[in-house]
């Protein structure tokens, strides 16, 4: 066999595949590293698009760290796969380059200030399975081709055959056009989370809802839908959490519960009505209820008082009757019951007593009768109780929860004695017990309460003396003992508390002299009358401020006549030289000159009042209340020009003499005849004759609020020296509520609603108590539901104008908002309406000092912030600053002011801070990064005596 000799190829060769094959991994590597070198500027294109916010300060290519280490971008395989910018302060729109990222599946922008209309350069993004858009600016329609966002699935034409969708957040996009929400949704049958609160949602909820079956989280609260619950609503077994609130459904509470699981039930502020279904009482896995603000009715079912998980029961302001059920805290934690405003009967159930979480408890303003439950009294957590306006009865105890702050039980019938134990309730804060049969002295150990405020033991039968070591009260606000027996002095300590604004000991048996420390006091309300008081009031006290303060005192006198007590006696006349019987023809000579002189000067004035008035007879009077004048009183006292003019008629009763043009006169006369409301002015009569027309209104003690806050009102703290009196903080939201609640009254309560389009100030006139009165109506016009008017004239005051007033006739109720929106900023920063800077208002100056990026406490009024209204006087300011939005669409309505200025005054009600801010009504005023807003909220809200 032939041997075959081995073949040796030459060097070259394989050198040469050598190189071939390098060749070949290096063309692979810069192939496959393309896209990667490709990706890497598409960041850094993306911040300079959007402006370079600050907070993308560290996108940059010098940077040591690689892209995929920056903490908004996560990579897969070197790959980008997400990108996580909210709260970025992004304001430029979403460029067509960001679907560069081949590999993108996840986007999120949410809570950033873009505009303009639903990004379509997004559809190229082939990959994209996650996007969130929430809490931004967007506006129209949501596009017809949204299916093109290339979720994965099929993707026909409607949205609702998007199969695979998992979540949909579109919530708080407030620009968008309304729209009913597309039955196609309820096809989502993978869908486990809907969130499109605040998306001006409207029509009724598809009846098909209950077929989506993965269904877990539905939040459609704040919007607009009406209608009926759909009966398949709680039908998903997975459903866990339901927030349908501030809306606008009616009808009753699906009777049906399927989803057992169900964690949380939101369904407030709504208009619901029938009975609590009592299905409720099987979700033993429920911590939440919400019903509050509707008006809903029946008894409450016992079995909720049985649910062990169940932490929040929120029923206030409804038609609740029965009894509380009786179980109520045994087998959970329940850290509060808000069931105030309805009309429950019975007890208070004795398992509140073995509550150890129990916080707050709120049942006022009901029919609730009988003994609170010993154990209530000193249960551990317990810091704010509840009670006025029911019919409790029994004893205070010697011992309270030693976290108690808040205790208001008035107008009830607690009898008893003030006990000596009450020096151990060192927290109370707030002690409000009115009109009660509290009997026996008012105890030393009352005066041992250092954080004590708020005072109310008026309309009681306490007696004896007031007790004199009450140094301990520097921080009380108000202290009211009217209506009682109390008797002797009244301690001069009273003028140390240098704290105190409203003073009130009148109707009792007081005697002596008013001490002169008093006059030390800054009072806005001070009350004295109806005692046996003797001597001179000190000087401070006479102004007209204060004419009321001291009546029925027979014994008390003033240098000045007006105050409606006796002057004070002169010194007696020095011993005279001159005869006895000279002496006498003097006098006689001067009283005969001196009713000449009178004589006279009435019939001139007699002359001059029948060529301005013509004779009485030809007067007509329309009453629109009851009177007890003529127009012969009310004519007696016109002053030449007819304008303005107050006078005493009969009993104190005073009114207000305005005389209107023709168009005013009419339009006032129509509207306010028409409407009756505690906060707007009552209108009394009229007058008028072919020459003169004249409006009687009821009288406002307190002038206006324009003349409180901007140095208008004076009062004397010397015999020489004047001082202007400070509108404290608690008066003026006071005022910010009661006004609103007017306005809420005008626009939502009338039919057709009525717009005031001059709200100023100016307008807000106060009563003896400081409740705002809204006046001047002779702009006024009233309009259809929804109508947009136009007028003939521009209406209003600078500063208070809204923006389209001023360059359109055409206007809606939000013209008001806006006017009430600088009387907002003006109670809280305490300058004018036209007191801007560099020719600005005040809205724009506001407007411009947010937009800086200043802090809001800078802005506020040195005269009366105090830390402990920061948050409250922060939070009205934020409310102004809504309301003087210059897109009327973007202004809340005055139901939502009112309610928003509610929650304000929780800081102070309940000693708690507020949870919810304002930045769920306005976007601008967000920063947050929660994932979802609701009412998850840990206050409770006040009552709202809208009529």
């Amino acid at each position: 066999m032939t041997k075959t000799s081995p073949i040796f190829l030459p060097f070259s060769f394989y050198k040469t595949i050598f190189f071939f094959f390098l060749l070949l991994v290096l063309l692979i590597t810069h192939a496959n590293s393309q896209p990667n070198v490709k990706e890497q500027t598409v960041p850094l294109k993306l911040k300079q698009h959007w402006q370079n916010p600050p907070s993308l300060s560290h996108w940059n290519p010098l940077n040591s760290s690689h892209y995929c280490d920056w903490p908004e971008i996560t990579c897969t395989n070197g790959s980008v796969t997400q990108l996580l910018l909210p709260n970025k302060n992004i304001t430029q729109t979403v460029p067509s380059f960001i679907c560069d990222l081949v590999n993108l599946t996840l986007i999120d922008l949410s809570y950033n200030n873009i505009f303009g209309e639903f990004p379509r350069a997004l559809y190229n993004c082939s990959k994209l399975e996650d996007l969130n858009l929430s809490q931004n600016f967007f506006n129209g329609t949501i596009p017809i081709d949204i299916h093109l966002v290339h979720l994965p699935g099929s993707f026909p034409p409607e949205i609702g055959n998007l199969s695979n969708l998992e979540r949909l957040e579109l919530a708080y996009n407030v620009n968008m056009t309304a729209a009913v929400l597309p039955s196609n949704f309820m096809k989502l049958k993978k869908l486990t989370y809907l969130w499109m609160a605040g998306s001006n949602l409207i029509g009724e909820i598809p009846d098909t809802i209950g077929e989506m079956e993965a269904l877990v989280h539905l939040d459609l609260a704040k919007n607009s839908l009406s209608g009926k619950i759909p009966s398949s609503l709680f039908m998903p077994k997975n459903l866990s959490i339901v927030y349908l609130y501030r809306n606008q459904l009616s009808g009753e509470i699906p009777r049906v519960v399927e989803a057992l699981n169900i964690d949380v039930i939101d369904l407030s502020d709504n208009k619901l009505n029938g009975t609590i279904p009592e299905d409720f009482g099987r979700l033993r896995n429920m911590s939440g209820l919400s019903l509050f603000f509707n008006q809903l009715s029946g008894k409450i079912p016992d079995s909720i008082g049985r649910l062990p998980r169940l932490m929040i029961l929120k029923l206030f302001t409804n038609n609740f009757s029965g009894t509380l059920p009786p179980d109520l805290g045994r087998y959970s934690n329940a850290s509060r019951v808000p069931a105030f405003d309805n009309n429950l009967t019975g007890k208070l159930p004795k398992s509140l007593g073995n509550c150890s979480y129990l916080r707050i408890v709120s049942v006022y303003n009901n029919n609730l009768s009988g003994n609170i439950p010993s154990g209530l009294w000193k249960t551990l957590d317990l810091s704010i109780l509840l009670l006025s306006d029911n019919s409790f009865t029994g004893k205070l105890p010697q011992s309270v929860s030693t976290k108690l702050s808040r205790l208001e039980m008035s107008n009830n019938k607690f009898s008893g004695n003030i006990p000596v134990g009450v020096s151990s309730w060192g927290n109370l804060v707030v002690f409000k017990a009115s009109n009660n049969l509290f009997t026996g002295i008012i105890p030393n150990e009352l005066t041992a309460l250092p954080r004590l405020t708020t005072l109310l033991l008026d309309q009681n039968r306490l007696s004896g003396s007031l007790p004199s070591d009450i140094i301990s009260w520097n921080r009380l606000n108000t202290l009211n003992l009217s209506r009682n027996e109390i008797s002797g002095l009244i301690p001069k300590e009273l003028g140390s508390l240098a704290s105190l604004t409203d003073l009130d000991l009148s109707e009792n048996q007081l005697s002596g002299q008013i001490p002169p420390q008093l006059g030390l006091l800054k009072l806005n309300s001070f009350n004295l009358s109806s005692n046996h008081l003797t001597g001179r009031i000190p000087t401070q006290f006479e102004n007209n401020a204060y004419a009321r303060s001291f009546l029925n005192n027979t014994s008390l006198c003033a240098s000045k006549p007006s105050l409606n007590i006796n002057s004070c006696n002169s010194e007696p006349l020095k011993s005279s030289n001159i005869p006895p019987i000279l002496l006498a023809l003097i006098i006689s000579l001067v009283m005969i000159a001196a009713l000449v002189g009178l004589f006279a000067s009435a019939l001139v004035i007699r002359i001059r009042k029948k060529k301005k008035l013509g004779q009485d007879s030809t007067w007509v009077l329309t009453d629109f209340q009851p009177i007890n004048f003529t127009e012969s009183a009310i004519l007696s006292g016109l002053t030449e020009n007819n304008v303005i003019r107050q006078r005493w008629i009969r009993e104190g009763i005073t009114e207000r003499l305005e005389q209107k043009l023709e168009k005013e006169f009419l339009a006032e006369v129509k509207i306010l005849s028409s409407i009756q409301h505690s906060n707007i002015v009552k209108l009394l009569c009229c007058i008028s004759n072919d020459d003169s027309k004249l409006l009687v209104y009821e009288y406002s003690n307190n002038h206006s609020l324009d003349q409180w806050l901007h140095r208008k009102i004076k009062a004397s703290t010397t015999s020489s020296s004047v001082h202007h009196v400070v509108l404290d903080w608690p008066k003026r939201l006071q005022i910010a509520i009661g006004a609103a609640q007017g306005l809420f009254y005008m626009h939502h309560g009338c039919s057709p609603p009525i717009v005031h389009r001059d709200v100023k100030s100016s307008n807000i006139l106060l009563d003896s108590e400081f409740n705002a009165k809204i006046a001047d109506f002779g702009l006024a016009k009233m309009f259809k539901e929804g109508e947009l008017t136009s007028m003939s004239v521009v209406a209003g005051s600078f500063g208070y104008i809204a923006p389209e007033h001023a360059h359109t006739i055409r206007v809606n109720e939000k013209i008001d908002i806006y006017s009430f929106g600088v009387i907002l900023l003006e109670l809280t920063t305490g300058r004018e309406a036209n007191d801007g800077d560099e020719h600005t208002s005040l809205a724009q100056w506001a407007w411009r000092h947010i937009q800086k990026g200043n802090p809001i406490v800078d802005a506020l009024d040195e005269e009366v912030k105090e830390p402990c209204y920061l948050d409250e006087m922060s939070c009205v300011f934020n409310l102004g600053i809504i309301c003087t939005d210059t897109q009327p669409s973007k202004r809340p309505s005055m139901k939502d002011v009112v309610k928003i200025l509610l929650k304000c005054n929780q800081g102070l009600v309940y000693g708690e801070e507020n949870a919810t801010s304002l930045c769920n009504a306005s976007p601008l005023l967000k920063n947050s990064k929660r994932s979802s807003v609701s009412e998850n909220d840990d206050y409770i809200l006040r009552s709202i005596d809208f009529f």
